[in-house]
Formats: C-alpha cells, structure tokens, sequence
C-alpha cells in the first residue's frame, strides 16, 4: 500500500499536470524538458510526446536565441536563485504569444542542482492592452504639446515679426548709408536678430518633436538675461517680475532651450497661480549641499534658481501630485498638466533635483538645483582617481566603449572592459580588485540594471555607477531598482565623469 507522502506526491503531480492556464514544466540542468502539462500544451501547441526530451530554447524566437537569451535564462536562475522576464514565445504552428516566465533553480540538500522550474503564462490580451494604453498616453502627450505649442505662438510670432523688422530696416540703412560707423552698426544689430531669430527656431523645435538634453556648461544668468524679455511678455501689466542674480556664479551643465522652456513653465505657473495681480521673483545663487540634504543629490556645489510667486499656495495633497504628468488644478482649456512634470523630467536627466515649498494663502517657491561645474585642470583630473583603481566599462556599442576607455586612461584608472553583461560578470570574477563598475543600461540581453543587481550581490563592496541617455519602455519595470546606483546622463563628458566619480 503506498505511504501518505506517495498519496500527496501524486496527488500533487496530478494537480500540476491538469493546470490549463499555465505552463508548469521541469528542465534538466542542461535545460532539456522532462515534463508537459495541459497549460504547457493548451498554449504552446506540443503533444508531450513530441517535446518531452528537446531543449527549451525552441520556444524562443530566433532573434533571442542568436542574443543568446535562453542561455542567459538559465545561468541567471542559478546564480541569483530566480529568473523572472516578459517577452515574445512561439508556438508550435509558429505564430507568437507574449509570455511571462518564471524559472527557479532545484537543488538538493547538498546544494547541487538538480534541474529548473519553469512557469510560463500567455498574457498576449494584457501586454496588447498596455501597448494600446501607451499609445493613446502618447497621442495625448503630443496633443497637449501641441496645444501649448499653440499658446506660444502668438508670441513667437510677435518676436520674429521684431526681428524681420530689424534684418529689413537694417538692409534699407545699408543701402542707403555710405558711413562705415552706420554701416557697422547696422550689420551688428542685424547679426544679434538673426542669433535671436535662430534661437527661437530651436525653441519651437523643442516643442514640436522630443529632443534629448544638449547640457553644456553655461552661465546661468547670461542664459536668463537673454530670455528676460519673453519672461516679462508672459506676465500681464499688473504683474511685476523680479530677477536677483548672484554675482560671480559658477557655469552649470543645462541645455539651454530646455532650461529657457522651464524658466518660462515656471513664470507662468507663477502668474496662473495670482490673481489680477502680483509679483514673481526669480533668485539664482550658488549653494553648497551635504549629501542628501536635498532629494538624492550628492554633497557638492550647485546653482539653484528659485521661482517664487505670491499667488493662492497649494495644498499638502497638491504638493505630492503637483510634478505627476497631466496633473493640473487650473480649468479646463489653461493648462495642459504637463509643464511642472516636463520640469522634473529635466531636473532628472540633468542629475539635479527639483523641490517645492508652498503655503495656503503665502504664495509657491519651486527651487532646482543644477551640478555646478568645478574648473578642473590637468594637474586635478590626474588624482581623481587617487591612486590606480580598477575600472570595469560595459557598453555594447564599440566606439561609445572606447572613448570611455580613453576618458578613463586620461584619469588614471586601470581600465578592463566587457561588450556585455554576461562577459562583464565573468571579468569581475576572474579578475579581483576592480572597484568601480561603469555600465550602459539599455543592451542586448541583460541590462545594466539587472548586471548591477547581480553584482552587488557577488561584490558588495563595488561602486557601480549606470550610464544611459534614456530607458525603454521594456525597461520601465526596473526603474525602481535604478534608484539604488550612482547615475550619469549620455552623453556624458569628462567633467561629469569627474563630478559622479568623486561623488563615489
């Protein structure tokens, strides 16, 4: 008679076995299928019989196969002790289903493995669902800019109409004059309207497609000085703008259309926030910060602009949603919910942090604080390093990994570097006393999030420091775990790369 436990064990095999919505199956280490259930068969389209002893790796398409994806799969769920991933599957009659896996390891007590489990669903309906949702978030996206696109226009076309006026009155003086001092005049205010007139073009580009950040060092208050007039113009006559400017400020990294744009979302916040009347002050200093003692940024030099009106305030509960996209408490036709959380998404790519502070009835300051830019010279970019530190660079695209070769040469690091994760992992465990990791986020197969998470573990003492110039939308489950590394924007130069090493 068989044992309770041989009751259970079958009783329990039976119950896998007639599971219909999921695919349960085991694999060899090897990652050969040894069992098939009716959730396997129902959604992939294999009789036991014809799957039972070939390898996993079939299931996958053949773009992931060649990244070697199936093979990733395995080696993750051995040494992190769990695989977890979405992506497309094929079926038998070869069409494709978007699937959620789960593979976990089993061993036995002495710890040897023994072979996988590996649990697959087919969420086709819901993964076309949130394709659906994102694409209906993006037409909305791109009518809201369109609209505010639209408000600016008036004003756009107000300042060019200035500009011809110049160019063409200036032309009539050139004809005209035969003084060299006229003519010289003329030729240089012509010359100021043509760089203003290119200026705006690059606005209005900014706004009607998405443009990655150009951040260069610049001097913040001959940025703003030159953007004055259009600040005033968006303020009505019973309102009074302020500009307090520190002297001697330090250049920050901005790219200077996108920062001109948030000034002025800012401004305007500002005057909606007021009634008939009221006074904007815009203060720009240079502030010196521990580490954390605002938001997540590093201790360190910054130059932070505050905008502060005397408008209505806002409430706790407005405050926490206030930088959330398409969020608004203006009326419905002013104000598309965008400007406060294009502002963040700035403050963010820009390594700098964004802060509010507001009252009821006294009025909203919005603060940001921008990476000042430490003059650095031969003499300081040869002791970042401080002594001749292993370096580890991952980058899956052969010329951005060679110049960061080079950069890192010019610092005095000892440089060693992978073209992927799985090399990358492989380089640190061979290779003893690397004590920087600087990856790429988006590559094929594994990321730099998920090959920073795995070598953490293996390497706690590690500094890791992720680079990326944006993060797709497969990547977008992981952005919490990209909060727990140092970051740095693309594309990036060597006096970045000098600030984040030293904030390590």
């Amino acid at each position: 008679m068989p044992s309770v436990d041989a009751i259970e064990a079958e009783r329990f095999r039976q119950f896998i076995m007639g599971v219909t919505d999921y695919a349960i199956y085991m694999l060899s280490p090897e990652g050969v299928v040894v069992t098939w259930n009716a959730g396997a068969q129902r959604f992939k389209g294999y009789h036991p019989d014809e799957i039972i002893g070939r390898h996993f790796s079939m299931f996958y398409t053949d773009e992931d196969r060649a990244r070697g994806r199936p093979v990733l799969a395995l080696e993750l769920a051995r040494t992190t002790g769990k695989f977890e991933d979405e992506g497309w599957r094929v079926r038998k009659d070869g069409s494709r289903f978007w699937a959620s896996v789960v593979i976990d390891p089993i061993v036995d007590p002495q710890g040897e493995l023994l072979g996988f489990a590996k649990i697959t669903r087919d969420i086709t309906e819901r993964h076309q669902a949130a394709a659906e949702l994102e694409r209906a978030r993006e037409a909305l996206f791109q009518s809201q800019k369109m609209e505010a696109l639209g408000k600016l226009t008036g004003g756009i076309a107000h300042d060019f109409n200035n500009l011809l006026s110049v160019i063409m009155n200036g032309l009539e003086l050139l004809r005209m004059s035969k003084e060299p001092a006229t003519i010289a005049r003329s030729v240089d205010t012509m010359a100021r309207a043509a760089q203003r007139g290119a200026s705006l073009t690059q606005q209005l580009l900014a706004f009607a497609r998405q443009q990655p950040l150009k951040q260069e060092a610049h001097d913040v208050a001959r940025v703003i000085r030159s953007f004055e007039v259009v600040l005033r113009r968006a303020l009505p006559d019973e309102m009074h703008l302020h500009l307090q400017i520190a002297p001697d400020l330090p250049q920050a990294m901005i790219d200077p259309t996108q920062f001109e744009s948030a000034l002025l979302n800012l401004v305007v916040n500002a005057r909606d926030a007021m009634s008939e009347t009221g006074e904007v002050l815009v203060d720009i200093d240079a502030v010196s910060l521990a580490n954390h003692q605002v938001d997540r940024l590093p201790a360190g030099r910054y130059v932070r602009m505050m905008v502060k009106d005397s408008g209505a305030g806002m409430t706790a509960e407005t405050m926490t949603r206030a930088i959330e996209p398409f969020f608004t408490t203006k009326e419905v036709g002013k104000g598309t919910g965008l400007g406060l959380s294009q502002v963040y998404g700035m403050m963010q790519q820009c390594q700098g942090a964004l802060a509010l502070a507001s009252r009821v009835g006294e009025g909203t300051t919005v603060s940001l604080y921008f990476p000042a830019v430490e003059h650095t010279d031969a003499a300081d970019e040869g002791h970042v390093a401080g002594s001749a530190e292993k370096v580890l660079l991952v980058d899956d695209q052969p010329d951005v990994l060679e110049t960061a070769i080079s950069l890192f040469t010019h610092l005095g690091y000892e440089v060693l570097s992978a073209d992927n994760a799985v090399q990358a992992l492989e380089t640190l465990r061979q290779h003893p006393g690397i004590s920087i990791l600087f990856s790429d986020v988006v590559m094929p197969g594994m990321s730099g999030v998920e090959l920073g998470k795995v070598a953490r573990r293996e390497f706690p003492d590690l500094k890791i420091v992720l680079a990326s110039g944006y993060v797709k939308a497969a990547l977008r489950d992981q952005m919490p775990d990209i909060g727990n590394f140092e970051m740095i924007a693309k594309p990036y130069r060597l006096s970045d790369l000098i600030r984040v090493l030293k904030a390590l």
